[in-house]
């Protein structure tokens, strides 16, 4: 397929996914939009275009593993797995209920989850583990972590860095969700991490930063991610904005963890319906 069409036909699964994410989340009355629309575009990309994977085998050995670290973004994560297959796309009708397969974190017994999201920065720390595994079993799956900017907050995601450059892992691929905006406000006045291109870089990273809606620049930087062997773990600086493709919702922390009420909902449809695929970015 020529490219082009690809980016489009990606362009298009994401705005398809939007439409699940924030279903899901009206049916169930709880949830986090706000995350999950920011983090959509790269799922997306991640997801049909890079990971090595088989829906049908979710355990395959030599599979790439994806965790996502910001467990509370999970409606993301699930529309993407349904879709691929993983599960039946019925199952996102019970989101948050009791006895269903799909829980507010990640859960473990749900084909295709590598890690059972819960307390902030433990994915980035799994996930080096896996990283370090693969590499003395001289296995060539790599390891894909997807960590939030509110997440960089916590000691454990620069403890993890610094292991991960340490034991050169090169397999390991951390992408940084910065929608700029957390639970309680936005990210540089809760708690301002900075310059963090400069950060991990210092810990001993390659650092791509990108615009993590321009799924152009998302392949770039997936595929030079993939492809660099230099004995250094890569991060990739995601700039994206919360709740992306929902007027009201873009950048208001009142949508990290609150579901639409019907109004919301119906307006929340209409403004990802209007969404260009070709302009969108």
């Amino acid at each position: 397929m020529p490219k082009k069409d690809l980016i489009l036909d990606l362009k298009k699964k994401a705005k398809e996914l939007r439409k699940d994410i924030i279903t899901m989340i009206y049916n169930a009355q709880s949830g986090h939009p706000g995350g999950s629309l920011s983090e959509i575009d790269m799922l997306v990309a991640l997801y049909y275009y890079k990971l090595r994977i088989d829906p049908k085998s979710p355990k395959w050995e030599d599979r790439d593993r994806f965790v996502l670290s910001k467990g509370h973004a999970s409606p993301g994560i699930y529309a993407v797995l349904a879709d691929r297959g993983f599960f039946p796309k019925s199952e996102l009708g019970r989101f948050r209920q009791l006895n269903g397969m799909l829980q507010g974190h990640p859960e473990l017994s749900t084909p295709g989850v590598e890690f059972a999201g819960g307390s902030l920065g433990q994915g980035m720390s799994f996930s080096v583990g896996i990283a370090l595994a693969l590499k003395l079993d001289k296995k060539s799956s790599k390891v894909y972590v997807m960590i939030g900017d509110g997440e960089s907050q916590e000691g454990i995601v620069w403890e993890a860095s610094m292991a991960a450059a340490f034991h050169k892992l090169d397999n390991f691929i951390a992408i940084l969700d910065k929608n700029q905006v957390q639970e309680t406000g936005k990210t540089k006045d809760v708690m301002d991490i900075g310059d963090v291109a400069a950060k991990w870089k210092a810990f001993g990273w390659n650092v791509i930063e990108i615009n993590g809606h321009d799924m152009n620049e998302i392949i770039k930087a997936l595929d030079i991610a993939a492809s660099t062997k230099n004995g250094k773990p890569t991060m990739i600086v995601s700039n994206t904005m919360k709740g992306k493709g929902v007027s009201f919702m873009e950048l208001n922390y009142k949508f990290h963890g609150k579901a639409p009420n019907e109004e919301e909902y119906k307006k929340a449809l209409e403004d990802i319906n209007k969404i260009d695929v070709k302009k969108f970015k």
